[in-house]
């Protein structure tokens, strides 16, 4: 048996080429130098495992009072008994350990597994198909020229992305610090219908700014022009809302995308019928682990659930389920290069082709880091373990 035996967090500098504003929206941006942080455990045979994260979701502090304790010791194949170790430190952490961290502890014991076993998580997970048609996932609204200022600016960058092979299409419209309101979104969805016509699947998510009355609204046009899905239009912690919604609408409500709670709060979304598709990520539901249950829920109740984000990880659980339909690509924007790989990476997970994504062949996750980049650009670390 192998055990862990060190849990390490390398934070290092790269470059992005986006901006976020003061509500957490991503926009392009000139180039700037940002940290990441690879989380690596190892084990006592040498096996390791990584997931990349922010910095402070994997702070020192986190790794010395919850991640290391909890995994140090213990056999680093025994995946759901570590990530119930790991998430049972929740109750006394108060808010330090999240959702967020207890996914990159769990996807990098993931990826030790299918290192160690010579195969890819999703086979590993089951395997059940190797591509999945990906939408485009574009970035929210903003005022930038030739950007996507103007439901115009939709439609012109629609066109685009079909010719590019998508045969999906997901808007984020304007949000705060953008103005922002229903008919705005409105005339954006009917611009890019009429733009790409009645074959491409078309889907809305505009972030649960709205009323019940306001995302009722936008939902009786969204009927109208026959959207595949609506997601996220009002606060996601009223449960009782969304089931209203739904009542109300023919378009397919999918949720929660957001919502805290794993799979349970899931669970309790199919229950009180708030919810035509379900929604979960890796990456904000606590990792591959609960992800994958709430797809089987889903698929015990004849529902399809979507995967929420990109990445290594979504590609996983997608590749070893079947209820889901698409992978999200993105975010895009006319001013963005979504397919140069970033410094640290050698090449991107998820490149189109023919208007899917293939399901990586490398063992474990898949990300093709760039070590030595990383190395060389190291500006901290920190862990628990043998050294």
């Amino acid at each position: 048996m192998a055990v862990v035996e060190r849990v390490v967090v390398t934070v290092f500098t790269t470059v992005t080429r986006s901006v976020v504003d003061g509500h957490g929206h991503r926009h392009p941006g000139p180039p700037r130098e940002v940290r990441e942080a690879l989380l690596t455990i190892t084990d006592s045979d040498g096996a390791t495992g990584g997931c990349l994260a922010a910095p402070d979701t994997v702070r020192e502090a986190v790794i010395a009072g919850h991640i290391g304790p909890a995994l140090i010791g213990q056999d680093s194949l025994d995946r759901e008994r570590l990530w119930h170790r790991v998430a049972r430190r929740q109750r006394g952490a108060q808010g330090n350990l999240s959702d967020r961290a207890l996914s990159a502890a769990d996807q990098a014991l993931w990826d030790l597994a299918g290192r160690r076993l010579g195969l890819p998580v999703w086979k590993l997970l089951g395997g059940a198909r190797a591509e999945v048609p990906a939408y485009a996932s574009t970035m929210c609204g903003d005022d930038v020229p030739g950007g996507l200022a103007t439901p115009e600016d939709y439609a012109a960058f629609a066109k685009d992305l079909v010719s590019r092979g998508y045969r999906g299409i997901k808007l984020h419209t304007w949000m705060p610090p953008m103005p922002y309101g229903v008919d705005r979104d409105i005339e954006a969805c009917a611009a890019v219908r009429d733009a790409v016509g009645p074959d491409v699947a078309l889907m809305l998510d505009s972030n649960h700014w709205y009323s019940r009355s306001e995302a009722l609204t936008l939902g009786r046009a969204l009927d109208e022009l026959d959207f595949a899905w609506y997601e996220e239009p009002m606060e996601e912690a009223s449960v009782q809302s969304y089931r209203w919604l739904a009542d109300q609408i023919r378009t397919p409500i999918l949720g929660p995308e957001t919502s805290w709670g794993k799979h349970m709060a899931r669970a309790e979304w199919v229950a009180a019928g708030a919810c035509d598709i379900l929604r979960v990520g890796v990456v904000g539901s606590g990792g591959i682990i609960p992800a994958v249950k709430a797809v089987h829920l889903a698929e015990s109740f004849g529902m399809d659930c979507e995967i929420h984000g990109n990445g290594s990880g979504a590609l996983a659980v997608i590749g070893a389920t079947l209820c889901g339909r698409w992978y999200e690509r993105g975010l895009l924007h006319p001013h963005s290069d979504y397919d140069t790989p970033a410094p640290h990476l050698r090449s991107i997970v998820d490149p189109l082709m023919d208007g899917k994504v293939r399901m990586p062949d490398a063992p474990g996750l898949g990300d093709d880091l760039d070590v030595d980049y990383i190395a060389s650009r190291t500006v901290a670390s920190w862990g628990t373990g043998s050294q």
